[in-house]
């Protein structure tokens, strides 16, 4: 299984709400930085959001004020919890963990679809 594991992703039609999760699933330890990726078909990944051990957060102007990035207590677990859906929304989200030393980890990767 990958180092890190997505679980959350789905159908739902505009203006709804997901709540995606990743977790550790592998040697995941000195992890201070969390990012959510996603990709739409055909196009490129793309950066949604990142959190630092600390709490600290940063988004994407294009999810700004629907979308929020957080830690779990065990930590890398991290959600992004998606509010007031798109269909620009839709890809697949992935999950990135990245160490001081630059090694990075990752999730397979969860559909999120947003559709009428």
């Amino acid at each position: 299984q990958a180092p890190l594991v997505e679980s959350g992703g789905g159908l739902v039609q505009p203006g709804g709400s997901l709540r995606l999760s990743c977790a550790a699933s592998g040697d995941t330890s000195e992890i201070d930085a969390m990012r959510w990726y996603r990709q739409a078909p055909g196009k490129e990944r793309d950066l949604v959001a990142i959190i630092l051990e600390d709490g600290s957060t940063a988004y994407v102007d294009s999810v700004k004020g629907r979308f929020t990035i957080s830690r779990g207590n065990a930590w890398p677990t991290v959600y992004l919890q998606m509010n007031n859906l798109k269909p620009e929304d839709t890809g697949v989200y992935f999950c990135n963990g990245q160490r001081p030393n630059g090694v990075d980890f990752w999730g397979q990767g969860t559909q999120v679809t947003v559709s009428s």
